[in-house]
């Protein structure tokens, strides 16, 4: 067994949270700055432009790329050979209320019926998976309402099969059109049930943009999908223009015979998420 400190992972919570607010991931950069030189729409591209300086100055001067510092979402995978000296919540939770006050981030979590502020951006969303070997892996993934309030779920008849879900991506994009920030990554989550399809689209936002799925059938769906949400002429921040979305991720788990859930979590161009490896 390894011995890790909780306040170590309060500690390394911490900088995440103050990070992932200023940094934005190189596959992220990189994707935006192609898309600014390769947006045909002279407005559009402008726009492009000015994300592209919007995430200069904020890595530059460590200051937030978005007021929206979102609700804390964790994806935790925990060596089964880790023993703790306390509760790993309680150590993520720490770790939030002192990144959010130490790095002036905005407070934006509240009581869903009387919209009472909790005052530090906790609790947060956490995913656990017991993994084998001794190390904690933690991904932030601080996520805004404004791209978040445009995702969807949907229980679709198996008889719909994958046009149905494509139909079901393609109008989740065209509703949202320029709400959630585009251009987007869009993260879709295919099986499991009601509640796996939504963690399965969020986590899928965590690959690195523009990178191939691993499955060749799945890998086509999300080109034929890219193409598409391209085509509905949406453009970055909903001003026009041909790139609507940097990315489309998909997550696929089995499913019942009788079922098809589809999720849709759609991200905004700041595609904001950090790890670390304890």
């Amino acid at each position: 067994m390894r011995n890790i400190r909780t306040s170590e992972i309060t500690e390394k919570v911490k900088e995440l949270c103050m990070d992932a607010a200023c940094l934005l991931p190189s596959d992220v950069e990189a994707a935006l700055r192609k898309a600014a030189d390769g947006e045909a729409s002279p407005l559009g591209r402008d726009v492009l432009e000015q994300i592209v300086k919007n995430f200069e100055v904020a890595a530059s001067e460590g200051v937030p790329m978005c007021q929206d510092t979102g609700v804390a979402v964790f994806f935790v995978s925990l060596g089964r050979g880790v023993c703790l000296d306390g509760p790993l919540e309680d150590a993520i939770n720490q770790g939030v209320r002192q990144g959010y006050r130490d790095g002036y981030l905005r407070k934006s979590v509240c009581h869903p019926i009387t919209r009472k502020n909790t005052g530090d951006n906790t609790p947060s969303v956490i995913h656990t998976r017991v993994v084998e070997g001794d190390r904690i892996r933690i991904t932030f993934a601080p996520k805004g309402a404004g791209s978040d309030n445009m995702s969807r779920l949907k229980m679709l008849k198996p008889a719909e099969g994958i046009m149905g879900v494509k139909d079901f991506v393609i109008e989740t994009v065209r509703a949202a059109g320029g709400n959630p920030c585009p251009p987007i990554i869009a993260g879709v989550g295919i099986g499991g049930n009601f509640e796996k399809a939504a963690i399965l689209a969020k986590e899928a936002l965590l690959r690195p943009v523009g990178s191939r799925n691993p499955d060749k059938e799945l890998d086509s769906i999300e080109r034929e999908l890219l193409e598409g949400i391209n085509s509905l002429g949406i453009g970055p921040m909903g001003f026009g223009g041909r790139v609507t979305a940097l990315s489309v991720h998909i997550e696929a788990f089995p499913c019942h015979i009788a079922s098809l859930p589809v999720a849709v979590n759609i991200q905004c161009h700041a595609d904001r998420h950090k790890e670390i490896e304890i």
